[in-house]
């Protein structure tokens, strides 16, 4: 018997070594990309991975969650990564990088950065962390056969009309603690005082409150909510399939943010995750983004084609210039006390 195991070793180690060699080789071969699901991962894979795989043959997997999903599997595996670029929100994306989850990205191997808008590139102590694919807008959705005109205010939310037919953002959402400040800086609120504004919104009647962006459109689909806080990307997607939606940009403005591509800190695939993030941020992409999903372009001298122009989260004619972008390193230091105070002032009445 010693004789036969010493004879079959040499053939078991070859085996083994071979079957590390084809497990390289399909490592090698795709990267794992984390983002959202619905109409923004269907866009992402036309827009950006198809192109991306096309040009390089690497196969890319996604990994469907929200930010807050993927932060949390950040975190999990901080130390062996499975994920080598990771889309996220703004704001979370701060998060991430204060945690030491990201790799800084090198222009050099990611020559598209270049191009950016100076507001869409990310930087902490001089290197960039996050690069933007595109901005997004949460202004006023509303059901075009129950209200004909376009809501000029945010106001609008309030009016007898719509009791009980409204909906906004949680805090559970990314987009429901930076609404709680935009509402607090158009009410000429102090930030250091939010009563005010969760008295106010504490008086809408509401039909729900959304942690997703998919239970916001589920709820206008239904018919079950009329108006409320919702993205451009969103409502526009329901108004494409030809639902009665539309979206308002009220004369105070929107709040807006964009989605960010990332390089995750020991990705295995380091090089191949600067090639995808080279192509997110590529006008191409830019273009196809703007077109399909409506997201602001981030890179300079794209512009959507006409049937998506009006669609732009800044709405007709305008511009990143007109988006409130808001401080988030502000909007993170608030988060416990905002989601506190809203429990015991706003979901509790």
């Amino acid at each position: 018997m010693i004789t036969s195991v010493t004879r079959l070793a040499p053939v078991l180690l070859a085996s083994i070594a071979a079957l590390a060699g084809t497990s390289s080789a399909a490592a090698a071969d795709e990267i794992r990309v984390a983002w959202y699901g619905g109409s923004w991962g269907d866009a992402f894979q036309q827009c950006i991975a198809d192109p991306f795989t096309q040009a390089t043959g690497v196969e890319v997997i996604p990994e469907i969650g929200t930010s807050n999903t993927t932060l949390a599997k950040l975190r999990q595996q901080k130390d062996k990564p499975t994920i080598d670029v990771a889309f996220l929100d703004g704001g979370i994306s701060e998060l991430a990088e204060a945690d030491g989850l990201l790799r800084p990205m090198d222009p050099a191997s990611i020559p598209n950065l270049s191009g950016l808008a100076s507001s869409a590139l990310y930087k902490a102590d001089g290197n960039a962390f996050a690069a933007s694919v595109g901005y997004y807008s949460l202004g006023i959705a509303y059901n075009t056969k129950e209200i004909q005109a376009p809501p000029a205010s945010w106001d609008a939310l309030w009016q007898d009309d719509y009791a009980g037919a409204v909906t906004v953002p949680s805090p559970a959402n990314s987009s429901g603690i930076p609404f709680i400040i935009f509402l607090a800086n158009i009410w000429n609120v102090p930030l250091t005082d939010l009563t005010p504004v969760y008295k106010k919104l504490a008086s809408l009647d509401v039909s729900s409150y959304f942690d997703s962006s998919g239970a916001a459109s589920n709820a206008f689909q239904s018919g079950e909510v009329i108006i409320g806080a919702h993205f451009n990307v969103a409502a526009w997607s329901l108004a494409d399939k030809g639902l009665p939606i539309g979206f308002a940009v009220p004369k105070e403005g929107v709040w807006a943010t964009d989605a960010r591509v990332h390089l995750v800190k020991n990705s295995p695939a380091q090089a191949n995750a600067e090639k995808f993030i080279n192509q997110a941020t590529s006008a191409a992409s830019s273009q196809c983004l703007a077109n399909t999903l409506y997201l602001g372009p981030a890179v300079k001298g794209v512009a959507p084609d006409a049937a998506a122009a009006d669609k732009m989260p800044w709405g007709k004619n305008g511009s990143i210039s007109n988006l409130n972008l808001l401080d988030w390193a502000d909007i993170n230091a608030r988060r416990s006390s905002i989601t506190d105070a809203w429990n015991r002032q706003v979901a509790r009445q």
